[in-house]
């Protein structure tokens, strides 16, 4: 077996659009790309935005400009557009070719809608004709509380083309959390679903906001999408049909937005204490994702995209433009993708005909888990498969990309996140890569790993970094210019730092180990979580797993880990566990404590929140679990450690 997961074939090279590109400007491979996009950025972005047919109304005197510092860039000066231009107006203007449908959506209870391009841009024009008769004009704010619908595409649209700012809202998110979001951005408007079904079961979205708008008094007009077989909605809501309710022809065209000014706000959830929004702009934020999915993803004009997501995740609005930037058209997945069983996604797969399919490495070890081999399925479709938001451990990856799809699949696991709108790191599909990689720096990104000094280091653990800004990069905290210079700039001076520990190994494949602020220090030694999460995971009775560092009086810090069997596991394996890490990492860093748990605290996006974790094991506030899927899950945990209070399993760590 291949030391690599996935190796491309020389015509699948030269047919990839990252391939085309770089030949248009004689170069011959990724690597040098790579290298040529950071020399020169101000050259990788313009040539970009001229490859994917970007229309500027008002052309750009300048790629970017530093003169307020790095901490500051202005991007694209002088120029004008709308980022309606780019994803709607071009493919349905006079005489245009419309590329495919522009949207499916499927609910978990199995109804299926479709709209055109036409069909999407004409709701679009009512929808913004709508909000502007409420008086919504450019510049306010505007929040979405919907699940992955037609309404959330039709409502993003809308208030971009009104030069409205969006903040899309977690579809999850309690009261509290929706409110301190809504008093941040000082919303204006939000447009919720009066319900949505989330396995099996009516999530009751426009009752949580009502609580949450208790507490928002800047909040002057809900707008109701009415629940499968409601016609109205009550109290002084407008309904989505009546907002509708306009003729297209008196539409004003697209607001033209400068490239300063603000397209969204992307809340940062999972954390105390107050929220924190990057603020994202129509130019920068277009071309960010544009560019990620036409040359990491190898997105065609017509083929269908789906991300298992939410709105309010970054991959929610980057997967709606960046697919409609290049054609394609997106897959709407409302509900649990393992809903009613695990067959779901396959049968996604099979029913769309998905091209790339995105997952996390979370959900794939849940399907696994409950579906032992090979599921049966016809993957023929599906060219690329995505991946962000977490570690994968080795064993849920290589049965993903070798058993599922038998090895002919690229798995572009790319790393960014909210503030960085889009990916920092992202393998492309024309080179090998290795499993569990992220490849290396996406294009026109100048990362690199650094020690604590802000010297690059090879072959060990550092923070992952960016020496030179990029197009989507935040324009900043939302009324908070000292909270952006602190989070990103404080640490090494005019260099970003991510807040991810990072490892570049012998060659040359790059891997991010969690949140630098997750690393344990273990006998003097820094350890990323999923360094031992991944030697447990790979177990056969092991579902998936956990590790978070717990002070110790004697040792500073020890590591605690969590575990959940596979179905039928009956015995207890957490010595075995323990065992396992001693001889795969060395007797110091065998785990104090090892726990088994029914299941782990994780958000609706997948993410394992270890902060919770680690609260329940020193006994502490786990804090704001508003992005919680499961916040029942802390109780459950802290049973599970109560019934082995004191226990230390395994051989003591020396």
């Amino acid at each position: 077996m291949s030391t690599y997961a996935w190796e491309p074939s020389v015509g699948y090279i030269e047919n990839a659009r990252v391939t085309k590109f770089a030949r248009r400007h004689g170069i011959a491979s990724i690597s040098d790309l790579r290298a040529r996009s950071v020399a020169d950025i101000c050259w990788y972005w313009d040539s970009a935005i001229e490859d994917l047919g970007l229309p500027f109304r008002t052309p750009y005197s300048v790629v970017v400009d530093l003169s307020a510092g790095i901490e500051h860039p202005e991007w694209f000066v002088g120029s004008t557009l709308n980022i309606v231009d780019a994803c709607l107006s071009r493919w349905t203007a006079d005489g245009a070719d419309e590329p495919g449908p522009a949207l499916i959506h499927e609910r978990e209870t199995g109804e299926i809608r479709t709209l055109s391009y036409r069909e999407l841009t004409d709701q679009v024009r009512r929808a913004a004709a709508g909000l502007r008769s409420l008086g919504l004009r450019a510049g306010d704010t505007v929040a979405l509380f919907l699940p992955m619908t037609p309404e959330a595409v039709v409502a993003a649209y809308a208030v971009a083309w009104l030069g409205a700012i969006l903040v899309p809202l977690f579809s999850g998110f309690a009261p509290g959390a929706i409110a301190s979001r809504l008093q941040d951005a000082d919303v204006k408007a939000v447009i919720v679903a009066q319900a949505t079904v989330r396995r099996g079961k009516t999530v009751p979205m426009l009752d949580i906001l009502r609580q949450a708008l208790t507490e928002s008094p800047s909040v002057k007009h809900l707008i109701v999408v009415p629940a499968e077989g409601q016609s109205s909605v009550v109290g002084n809501a407008v309904s989505w049909s009546e907002l509708l309710d306009r003729d297209p022809g008196t539409a004003a065209p697209p607001q033209p937005m400068r490239s300063t000014e603000p397209l969204l706000l992307g809340y940062t959830s999972g954390t105390t204490g107050r929220p924190k929004g990057a603020v994202h702009t129509h130019h920068g934020f277009l071309v960010k994702t544009a560019s990620e999915i036409a040359y990491s993803f190898d997105l065609n004009a017509g083929e269908v995209f789906a991300w298992i997501t939410d709105m309010g995740w970054i991959m929610g609005p980057l997967s709606v433009i960046g697919t409609h930037a290049n054609g394609g058209t997106l897959l709407l997945y409302e509900g649990s993708p393992d809903v009613p069983d695990v067959r779901r996604l396959w049968q996604l797969v099979e029913r769309h005909r998905i091209a790339v399919l995105g997952v996390s490495p979370t959900l794939i070890r849940s399907v696994r888990a409950d579906d032992g081999g090979r599921p049966s399925f016809d993957s023929s479709s599906v060219r690329i498969l995505g991946s962000t938001g977490e570690p994968w451990d080795p064993a849920s990856y290589e049965w993903l990309a070798r058993e599922v799809f038998g090895g002919r699949v690229p798995m572009i696991n790319f790393s960014g996140g909210t503030e960085v709108g889009g990916s920092l790191l992202a393998p492309y599909p024309v080179e090998k890569i290795s499993s569990c990689s992220l490849g290396g720096p996406s294009l026109g990104m100048d990362v690199d790993v650094v020690d604590d000094s802000g010297r690059s280091v090879r072959g060990m653990i550092g923070e992952l970094v960016c020496r030179q800004p990029w197009p989507s990069m935040t324009r900043g905290v939302w009324k908070d210019e000292a909270r952006y210079l602190e989070s990103y700039w404080s640490t090494y001076p005019g260099i970003w730092r991510h807040g991810d520990f990072a490892l570049i190994d012998k060659t040359g494949q790059w891997f991010v180990l969690g949140r630098s602020d997750d690393v344990m220090n273990i006998a003097g030694k820094r350890l990323a979580p999923a360094e031992v999460e991944s030697i447990i995971a790979d177990h056969p009775g092991v579902a998936e797993a956990a590790v978070v560092g717990v002070p110790d009086p004697e040792k500073g810090e020890v590591i605690w880990s969590f575990w959940v069997s596979r179905p039928g596991v009956q015995e207890d394996l957490s010595a075995d566990l323990a065992d396992l890490v001693a001889q795969e990492l060395g007797r110091p860093f065998t785990p104090a404590r090892v726990v088994r748990v029914d299941v782990l605290p994780k958000t609706r996006s997948a993410k394992i929140l270890r902060r919770v974790l680690r609260a329940a094991a020193v006994g502490s506030d786990p804090g704001d679990l508003s992005s919680a899927e499961n916040p029942d899950a802390v109780q459950a945990i802290q049973a599970a450690l109560d019934r082995t209070s004191g226990a230390i399993v395994g051989p003591p760590p020396p």
